[in-house]
């Protein structure tokens, strides 16, 4: 439930550089170090076909950085003005969470969510740009909903493409992480599509959500944050991981635990200042890999920041380096 408005606009003036401190001790490496504008939440970032990285987040009307070497990051105001009216129904301040950008078909995609704190009333939506830069989208309305009597939650998109189809993961606690299937024209849910589950917790309040799809070889991997976000130093946030020969699942993990039986391979988790690894993104720019999540930073007040690691693959399951 990655709700952080008050965190994100709290901490929206503060920028800092990171330094390079080795935690060998935790087995975990640290993320590249950067400088700019580094405070960000839910990152969601794409290599532009004009160059350089851009990266969407929640905060403000879906925060926008720009980089053109991934280790300096410059703030590009917001995708939107302003918030389209039908954001309204969904929340008091029309915020949207926790985007994904994507390019097909000659045009940019930014999905997005909007809810509540706390509920299922909510909604994804989809915007589109022919650049992918900072006011140049157009909203395109809803894509995907879901309501109190619903059994997951219309929030946290990841889009993915698998043999000619198109397929959104969404999903934040309630059941956990599902999936459907949209239009490659339209970019939303095709008409009566099923709703797959891919992924929960044994017991409730079932602490996963953000879900990242990506193929490499013959597997697709679900990436997931589990636990707690969106309080600082005391977030719990971490990053599992299951892989399945098919789209839709089912997804388990090194050990061939189902992730809809609690299984995930532990990818990374805090150590270190780096507390609450999670949001998370898989990118691909020059030939790399790379994982992108925020963390909180233990050093700064546990203001959300920008972690970038190098994502490797080791016998066919990702490691970060």
């Amino acid at each position: 439930m990655k709700r952080l408005r008050v965190v994100v606009v709290a901490a929206a003036a503060l920028i800092a550089l990171l330094p390079v401190t080795a935690q060998a001790d935790t087995g975990y490496p640290d993320p590249l170090a950067i400088s700019g504008q580094q405070i960000i939440h839910d990152p969601a970032v794409i290599a532009l076909k004009s160059g350089g990285c851009a990266a969407y987040s929640t905060g403000g009307v879906i925060g926008a950085r720009l980089s053109k070497d991934l280790r300096h990051w410059t703030d590009a105001g917001n995708a939107f003005a302003e918030p389209p009216a039908w954001w309204f129904e969904y929340n008091d301040t029309g915020d949207p969470w926790a985007p994904d950008i994507s390019y097909r078909a000659g045009r940019y995609w930014l999905y997005y969510a909007v809810s509540s704190w706390g509920t299922n009333h909510s909604a994804i939506g989809v915007a589109t740009s022919p650049s992918g830069l900072p006011g140049t989208w157009t909203d395109q309305g809803k894509v995907f909903t879901s309501g109190t009597t619903d059994s997951w939650n219309a929030i946290d998109p990841a889009i993915v493409r698998a043999d000619g189809r198109l397929w959104m993961s969404f999903g934040s606690y309630w059941t956990g992480i599902r999936m459907v299937e949209l239009s490659p024209v339209t970019g939303k849910a095709l008409p009566g599509a099923g709703v797959h589950h891919l992924a929960t917790r044994p017991d409730a309040p079932y602490a996963v959500e953000g879900p990242s799809v990506v193929r490499h070889g013959r597997y697709y991997y679900l990436f997931a944050s589990y636990d707690a976000c969106c309080a600082g130093v005391n977030s719990t946030y971490k990053i599992r991981v299951g892989r399945s020969t098919a789209i839709t699942g089912p997804y388990t993990d090194s050990k061939g635990t189902s992730l809809l039986e609690g299984g995930g391979d532990l990818l990374l988790a805090g150590h270190g200042r780096y507390l609450g690894t999670g949001g998370e993104s898989v990118f691909r720019t020059r030939g790399q890999d790379w994982l992108a999540y925020h963390y909180y930073d233990a050093e700064d007040n546990g203001t959300p920041k920008l972690g970038l690691n190098r994502l490797g693959w080791v016998h066919d399951w990702p490691v970060v380096k």
